[in-house]
């Protein structure tokens, strides 16, 4: 079997990995010039890094990652609303890792050469079309100026590239742009103080205004940490149509973020002076799509973002497209037929990350700070009084089940 790749994110480069751990030929196909590394912090869930782990990446990761301790929910006034322990500390086998997007590709991007060659990663390739057959699948590349450049030949074809996928684009050619809920994303990062435990991850307001702060790697000396931030504020009532895609990470403008975060006091550590401090950050619309009625389609499947982004609440993306790539490998490696394994594969990952769409769009476990500052908009003596623990444990743990990361054993990963 052989298993063409379309795109060369977190998603299809952990695909590769699997496909290589199971015995299973691919090769992967990005747009880009080059993979370099982009982006700002993340959070990959236990559930995630487990699958990771069984690839032989944990010591790697924990050599460029900051391992999360303790969550703070807090309303917008900077009082606690909710308080967890993450990762290790809170019962799984393998850490919550909080680390720059740019640097969990790049280990498993290193992996990938190492394991299947950089012969099998093809930069600046982006897909113009596929035709498949009842013996496999054919994909047509062509390079930026639109010259053609490679006509590739496989039994699958997956799609895990983006949110603006080609693959997806041709599955479902009447679907549109993504749905844009009108809330913009200004994220950057700084050496900074470390604030309580050097690993703790705050969360302050609730979906239509929120800041976000966390340490994603070490500082330029013991007493700081390169520290993550994001502030999401709704902008627009979310009918509009998204800003165009090149506009999608532009840079930020400090005069129209600061504004917004004065709305905000954060106890633990100087968010405007922290954001004042970052030279350049960057903003975003916060996107997602429509949970799709099916992925696959003969011998072509999606993957990721690609089959089911979703808004940045939950810590949820990265870890949903890795656990993807474990559950298409798994289906592969032990079906008769490769389209056996894509329905397998669909049926048993589309159910969930649909309703991890659709409660990313009510706020996920975030919702809790909603579900209070509803309730008690200009603060709170004790929360107890304004929402019980027993509630504000159901919105957290319910989509803590939801989205396969409560603390309970899971899958054996395999290993590389």
């Amino acid at each position: 079997m052989k298993v063409i790749i379309v795109g060369g994110g977190i998603g299809g480069l952990t695909t590769a990995l699997m496909l290589r751990a199971r015995g299973i030929a691919c090769e992967l196909f990005e747009q880009s010039d080059s993979i370099r590394e982009l982006g700002v912090g993340i959070n990959t869930l236990p559930h995630a890094i487990r699958e990771l782990a069984g690839l032989g990446l944990l010591q790697k990761l924990d050599d460029v990652a900051v391992r999360t301790d303790v969550l703070y929910y807090l309303n917008r006034h900077g009082q606690e609303v909710w308080k967890e322990a993450r990762g290790i500390e809170a019962g799984h086998e393998v850490p919550q890792f909080s680390i720059h997007r740019g640097r969990l590709q790049s280990v498993i991007h290193r992996a990938v050469e190492e394991r299947l060659g950089r012969e099998a990663i093809h930069t600046g390739c982006r897909l113009g079309a596929f035709s498949q057959d009842e013996g496999g699948v054919t994909a047509y590349f062509f390079d930026r100026t639109g010259h053609h450049t490679q006509t590739v030949r496989g039994d699958i074809l997956i799609g895990a590239d983006g949110i603006h996928s080609r693959v997806r684009e041709m599955l479902f050619p009447e679907e549109g742009p993504p749905c844009w809920n009108g809330l913009m994303l200004w994220r950057g990062a700084r050496d900074w103080p470390v604030f309580l435990s050097g690993r703790s991850m705050i969360v302050a307001g609730g979906l239509h205004a929120k800041v976000v702060v966390y340490p994603i790697a070490e500082g330029s000396g013991p007493a700081s940490r390169l520290t993550n931030w994001a502030v999401l504020v709704k902008v627009g009532d979310g009918n509009a149509p998204p800003p165009r895609r090149e506009d999608w990470s532009r840079p930020g403008k400090r005069e129209e973020l600061m504004p917004h975060v004065a709305r905000f006091s954060v106890p633990h550590v100087d968010v405007p002076g922290l954001i004042a401090a970052t030279p350049e950050f960057y903003e975003y619309p916060t996107c997602d799509r429509d949970p799709l009625p099916w992925w696959s389609a003969g011998r072509v499947t999606l993957l990721g973002d690609a089959a089911h982004p979703m808004y940045p609440v939950g810590s949820n993306g990265a870890s949903q497209a890795i656990l993807d790539a474990r559950c298409l490998a798994d289906a592969l490696a032990r079906s008769e037929h490769p389209r056996q394994a894509l329905m397998e594969y669909q049926q048993k990952r589309l159910p969930m990350t649909a309703e991890i769409v659709r409660s990313n769009r009510r706020g996920g476990p975030e919702g809790v700070i909603d579900a209070v500052e509803q309730l008690a908009p200009d603060g709170f003596d004790n929360v107890d009084n304004v929402l019980s623990y027993v509630q504000r444990e159901a919105i957290v743990r319910g989509y803590a089940s939801k989205a396969g990361f409560a603390a309970v054993p899971g899958l054996t990963a395999v290993r590389a």
